[in-house]
């Protein structure tokens, strides 16, 4: 720090977490938890914290939680010895330890951990039409604008874009992806069509009469494989208790442009280089060749790790510019570590496990890094987390519970793996992937309780040769086999 800072007001901490997310308010409960005498200081820069509640386990590694928006003081009042400090951070010492905030402090830490999270990319800075939404201030913008909308285009096809189109009514929409299906980052071509009835209809009314037809099974080897784009979600039920409904346009029509993005931004007093028949605030030329124009436009196109903290620097980085860290979630330099969005795992990966930039991992390396941390502390040997070996993930998708488990699209694969599927119209999508008879992952859509038997046979890769397509015969409970 600058000689000038000398007289600014000094504090220590054993521990100082950065950021008021998920990954940080993980990271201060578990230590407050497994290091309750020491003291701990959580710097956030927003007066709102982001705390995981309602934990349900579904497994050994699976899990169902809440995340809640808390005062950040719920959790000094909670932790003695937390401190929760409102204030950005201008710059970070590694050399020295010391963290210096804009309101004029100085703390001095024995180890640092960084979950200053992800920021999302934008299609165009610095545009009043554009928004990308990834906190809680950007999706309030995103509901007060939405009031006044006709038409929006959503860009994007991760877990954000396909919960808008889902939620937003009363608005017509056009959703522009670069895959051949939706929800590609999360789904297959198969689910994606299973979801498709539900965008289609948008109807509180969509009951569907033939809901109980018989079920339809298939198996079938994959030929060709598509690679994965991962993506990243808000938390899970982002979109409750706000207004993501217009008051301009009663018909909710939601048109999909395939293989395409946006190419460039046109205002409207460009729009004379063209026909138009309708006046919009800005149009969108897509590279389908098309020009589309609305009032608003939803940028929901991932996100890029939040690590260009001054005093930082010096951190390996990953090839997405996020802080490379080894097994213990400790980056390159001794006792700072990151967790959360902002990392990326530097470590041999098992089988079926991969980053996915996800509240879920945010949550798990949060508590992991707390774990890490303690131990170090107390110079004490341990083994990284259970969690680590198996990619868990639970969600909701245009009202259905969905688990994606292991190597859910088959990842890393190559063209060398069966797909079992069973699929129920309007109930139940359910992937199994398979080699050489051994459960790899799983997609499971709706109310199918198979979550757990998926999770142990994957873990365990126990041979299914035998049962064949009886692994997903409705008729037989195939749990009576594994017990």
């Amino acid at each position: 720090m600058d000689e000038s800072k000398e007289n600014m007001e000094k504090m220590e901490s054993t521990f100082v977490i950065i950021g008021g997310g998920i990954a940080g308010v993980s990271c201060a409960e578990g230590l407050s938890f497994l290091a309750p005498e020491e003291s701990i200081c959580l710097i956030t820069a927003s007066p709102l914290i982001k705390a995981v509640t309602n934990v349900v386990p579904l497994g050994r590694t699976l899990m169902r939680f809440d995340v809640e928006e808390k005062s950040a003081t719920v959790l000094s009042e909670k932790h003695k010895m937390l401190r929760v400090i409102h204030d950005t951070v201008v710059k970070i010492d590694t050399a020295k330890k010391l963290v210096e905030v804009g309101g004029g402090k100085v703390i001095s830490f024995k180890m640092l951990c960084l979950c200053t999270g992800a920021k999302p990319k934008l299609i165009a800075e610095n545009n009043d039409f554009v928004i990308g939404i990834r906190d809680t201030e950007s999706v309030l913008q995103f509901s007060q604008k939405l009031r006044d909308a006709r038409r929006v285009i959503i860009v994007g096809n991760g877990g954000i874009a396909t919960e808008i189109v889902h939620e937003v009514k009363g608005v017509e929409m056009i959703w522009v992806i670069k895959d051949k299906h939706i929800s590609a980052t999360f789904v297959d071509p198969g689910a994606a069509e299973f979801f498709l009835d539900k965008i289609s209809s948008k109807s509180d009314i969509s009951e569907n009469l033939n809901k109980d037809s018989p079920t339809k099974r298939m198996r079938y080897v994959v030929s060709d494989s598509v690679p994965v784009k991962n993506g990243a979600a808000l938390g899970p039920d982002w979109h409750n208790n706000l207004d993501m409904g217009g008051t301009r346009f009663t018909p909710t029509n939601v048109q999909v442009e395939y293989e395409c993005e946006i190419s460039k931004l046109l205002t409207s007093d460009e729009r004379e280089q063209f026909d138009s028949t309708e006046e919009w605030p800005v149009y969108a030329q897509l590279t389908n060749g098309k020009i589309i124009g609305c009032d608003l436009i939803i940028s929901a196109t991932g996100v890029v790790p939040n690590s260009d903290i001054s005093g930082l620097e010096d951190l390996e980085r990953g090839e997405d510019a996020g802080l490379l860290v080894d097994w213990k979630l400790e980056t390159s330099k001794k006792d700072i570590y990151a967790a959360g969005d902002v990392c990326t795992v530097g470590w041999p990966k098992a089988k079926h496990w991969f980053q996915m930039r996800l509240w879920t991992q945010a949550h798990q390396m949060g508590r992991y890094a707390a774990k890490s941390m303690g131990s170090n502390l107390r110079c004490e040997e341990f083994l990284q987390d259970f969690c680590f070996e198996l990619f868990t993930h639970v969600t909701k998708f245009f009202s259905y519970k969905v688990v994606l488990l292991g190597l859910y699209n088959g990842q890393t694969l190559g063209k060398n793996y069966e797909i079992l599927l069973r699929i129920t119209k309007d109930q139940e999508y359910i992937k199994i992937i398979l080699q050489d008879g051994k459960m790899q992952g799983a997609v499971l859509i709706g109310e199918t309780d198979l979550e757990e038997m998926c999770e142990n046979l994957i873990l365990n890769q126990l041979d299914l040769s035998m049962y064949g397509e009886d692994l997903l015969n409705p008729n037989i409970d195939i749990e009576d086999y594994f017990d």
